[in-house]
Formats: structure tokens, C-alpha cells, sequence
């Protein structure tokens, strides 16, 4: 088998690390070199979060370069469009056909592009979306959308189903249905869906969010020159909505 580049993508708490780790755990056991490398931004404030997973005969770096990824698995479409140049020519774009709406869309300084998908299509990107969270409430549980999309990537991979369900069942560290799981995931490479849903927004209006503010601003922090400063310095960079 030929070096394999999996990138996984989604907004903090999808579950999109433990999908990785999940994944690397199942090639492991299918008797590959396995290499991942995890890139958490503003993970707690619903930012980006990216994953890599490489596996192969033998694999010297975590990395996946731009335009290099056979597979990447998207849990909402913006985060499939702001990564879509990572994607080779021949590889495939699985996404959850799912809105989040980031913090600029919210409070209504950006729009969020609601053709995300025709955009990447557009580009000659295979896309392969599905209502995974419709899935997922299927089997049994909304919180399984990341089991659905793994599902959905064994279509794609020469692995035993055996050593997926195993690794899901380990790494979940909960009483789970081994046979309706393995049937989950063999459904799941057929499977086409074409419908969307839409999260609720975190604030109802931009009232809503300047109350918020008020709250969080009434603690601060005290601040001084940083010129005058010395030790150690925490920084942190927010990545904004794809143009």
C-alpha cells in the first residue's frame, strides 16, 4: 500500500482529535507506520482544529503538505472550503453537510458562503457530503457523527471493517453494540445523502452579543507595557472566517 494522507477538520469539540487518534489506531492495527500530528487553535472558542493522519509501509513525517491529502474528512463545510487547497487533484473531500457559524457570521461583520460546497466543486475537488448528524441520531446517538464519518471514509480504505469498529468501541470507553456498529459502517459506504441541516446560532441577535461582552468585560486582567516585561509570554492568534 502506498503512503496514505488523511487530514481530519472541523470547529473545537466535534470530536475531530479523537477521530484522528481513532483512525491512526485502526491503520496501526492493520499493520501500518503510523505518523500524526495535531494543530489545535482556538479550540475552546469553536476556532479550527486540524488533524493529520499518515500512514503507510513506512512514513518519516507527521505533516501533510498543501495539495498532498488523499482524504480529507470535514465535520462542517466552511472548514471544508478553508481547507479544500489541501486536497490533490485525484483525492476525495468527505464533509459532513453541516453549518456552524463563526464568530464573524454571528455578529454579522462576514457572511457565510452558503455555496461552500459548489465553491470546492468548482475547483475539481471530488465531493463526498453527507447529513451525518441525521446518521448518527439514527444509530442511536447525535454525539456518533464522528463514528459516521469514519464509516464513510472505510469506503475509501482497504482496511478490515473489523479493525474499526474495535478501535471506535476502545477509544468511546462506553458499552456500545460491536454488530449494529459494523453494520453502521458497511452502510456507510454506499450511502449518499443530499439534505442540510443548520446549527442555532450562538447569540439570537447583536444585542444578545454586546450583553455578552458587557458580562465578560466586567473582569479584566491588569495590563502593563510588554517592553517592560520579562519571562516567559503566552500568545495567542485567532484565525478568522475563509475569504
Amino acid at each position: 500500500m502506498k503512503e496514505l494522507n488523511i487530514m481530519v477538520v472541523g470547529v473545537g469539540g466535534q470530536g475531530t482529535l479523537l477521530t484522528s487518534r481513532i483512525i491512526g489506531k485502526t491503520a496501526l492495527k492493520a499493520g501500518f507506520d503510523v505518523k500524526l500530528s495535531e494543530v489545535h487553535g482556538m479550540a475552546q472558542r469553536g476556532g479550527s482544529v486540524v488533524t493529520f493522519v499518515r500512514f503507510g509501509q513506512k512514513v518519516n513525517e507527521p505533516v501533510v503538505e498543501e495539495g498532498s491529502a488523499d482524504i480529507i474528512i470535514a465535520f462542517e463545510r466552511l472548514e471544508a472550503l478553508r481547507y479544500a487547497h489541501f486536497l490533490k487533484k485525484d483525492g476525495a473531500l468527505i464533509v459532513n453537510d453541516w453549518r456552524i457559524d463563526p464568530m464573524p457570521v454571528v455578529i454579522g461583520a462576514a457572511q457565510y458562503p452558503s455555496d461552500a460546497l459548489d465553491k470546492i466543486s468548482e475547483k475539481g475537488a471530488f465531493v463526498d457530503a453527507l447529513d451525518a448528524l441525521s446518521l448518527a441520531e439514527e444509530a442511536g446517538s447525535s454525539k456518533a457523527v464522528n463514528v459516521v464519518l469514519m464509516g464513510r471514509l472505510a469506503k475509501y480504505l482497504d482496511i478490515p471493517v473489523q479493525h474499526g469498529s474495535s478501535s471506535v468501541l476502545k477509544r468511546m470507553g462506553r458499552k456500545t453494540d460491536r454488530e449494529s456498529l459494523e453494520k453502521l459502517i458497511l452502510k456507510l459506504r454506499k450511502f449518499k445523502e443530499e439534505s442540510s441541516n443548520t446549527l442555532k446560532p450562538l447569540f439570537k441577535s447583536k444585542n444578545d452579543y454586546k450583553k455578552f461582552l458587557l458580562r465578560h468585560d466586567e473582569n479584566k486582567v491588569k495590563r502593563r507595557d510588554i517592553s517592560t516585561y520579562k519571562g516567559d509570554v503566552f500568545v495567542g492568534i485567532e484565525q478568522d472566517i475563509a475569504g
